[in-house]
């Protein structure tokens, strides 16, 4: 099973830096500026800023690889977010900060579409699920990390965005020194999502609310926590327990998908997430335990079916197509990423803190359906 993972050790290398600074830089950024006094509104605006550079990540990028290749592409988008973390640290200025977060989220688009699209061509069908989970199970390790690491030092000073800069600049490495072949040459530099619609809907419609589903729990989980009664220590662990029970279920998950059809493990693993969102609600706990073993589930779940998902999209995807069916799935999943945060906020104004998993529940199910 090794020597599967061989040729994309590079690929799986490069993109835990990238996500292990992603991880430091998406947490110093609110820490410090609620030591600076930014507005909750400014902050807030920076996640904002995150979705609308994501989407035009996603809109731009193939034309880039195009013309300059995957590698160069990917150590473009590795630099440029090292640059626009150390801008940050120079400019402490909300507005600055918003535009360079979305910065960010346009160069974390553009190298998710190229490392996924390279795995999907250096993957076969009978090995695309593992291949997948492990990249998955990865990225959530180093993203959760490089969170951690704000526990070591002082976020009101240089260390952490030079250190989230040292590896971002680290994940060009792996890659440019790597022997692996690299992927075919591009057919086509558009995207285009009626020919994805055609190619899959499934994961057309099920990467949109899984988007909708996943980023509202992932934005809002901490204010559940925090309304429920938890203490901070909990509060910690409910976020971070279901990263981790993601990033453990990814391998059998994926051995799973390889083995039948993935479209009926998606149904499975989003029966799961369903079953957590009705335990939140019906059970309504307010115990540390339970909360936190429902997070582990609801987790473990929501962040297994995007690799699945992926995975059943290039199954059916045409040759030299890899990077316009990662394109897709991703904006798809920033549009639904936009949509998520809002529509729950509102919601739990409206309704109470349960209403999160209410908003997951309907949008988990809508997935499941399709």
């Amino acid at each position: 099973m090794i020597r599967q993972f061989l040729p994309v050790s590079a690929l799986l290398l490069g993109s835990a830096f990238l996500l292990f600074a992603g991880g430091i830089n998406g947490l110093i950024l609110p820490v410090r500026g609620t030591i600076e006094g930014f507005s909750a509104i400014s902050l807030g605006l920076l996640g904002t800023g995150w979705a609308l550079g994501y989407v035009s990540g996603c809109l731009m990028t193939p034309p880039l690889v195009a013309r300059v290749g995957h590698i160069r592409a990917f150590g473009a988008m590795a630099a440029i977010a090292a640059i626009s973390i150390l801008a940050s640290s120079i400019q402490i200025t909300p507005w600055v900060w918003i535009v360079l977060r979305g910065v960010s989220g346009f160069c974390f688009a553009g190298a998710a579409m190229i490392v996924e699209s390279w795995l999907s061509e250096q993957s076969a069908p009978e090995n695309r699920g593992r291949i997948f989970g492990v990249y998955t199970m990865v990225n959530l390790a180093a993203s959760t990390a490089g969170s951690l690491m704000l526990t070591v030092g002082d976020a009101s000073g240089f260390l952490f965005f030079a250190l989230a800069a040292i590896f971002y600049c680290m994940a060009l490495v792996p890659t440019a020194l790597s022997s692996s072949s690299t992927p075919a040459p591009l057919v086509s530099v558009k995207l285009n999502l009626k020919a994805l619609w055609r190619n899959s809907p499934v994961a057309v419609f099920a990467v949109l609310w899984v988007g909708v589903s996943n980023s509202a729990f992932g934005t809002l989980a901490a204010v559940y926590a925090q309304n429920v009664g938890l203490v901070l220590g909990a509060v910690a662990l409910f976020i971070s327990i279901p990263i981790m029970a993601g990033a453990i279920i990814q391998m059998p998950i994926g051995l799973l998908s390889d083995r039948m059809d993935r479209r009926k493990v998606l149904v499975g693993v989003a029966a799961l997430a369903l079953l957590a969102d009705l335990g939140f609600i019906l059970l309504a706990p307010e115990g540390r335990a339970m909360n936190l073993a429902l997070a582990a589930l609801l987790g473990g779940a929501i962040y297994a079916m995007y690799p699945v998902i992926v995975a059943h999209a290039n199954d059916h995807a045409e040759p030299g197509t890899a990077i316009q069916i990662s394109g897709g799935l991703l904006l798809a999943y920033g549009i639904g990423s936009i949509i998520g945060p809002t529509v729950a906020g509102w919601a739990m104004a409206e309704i109470g803190i349960r209403a999160l998993f209410m908003t997951c529940l309907l949008y988990t199910s809508d997935a499941a359906d399709e």
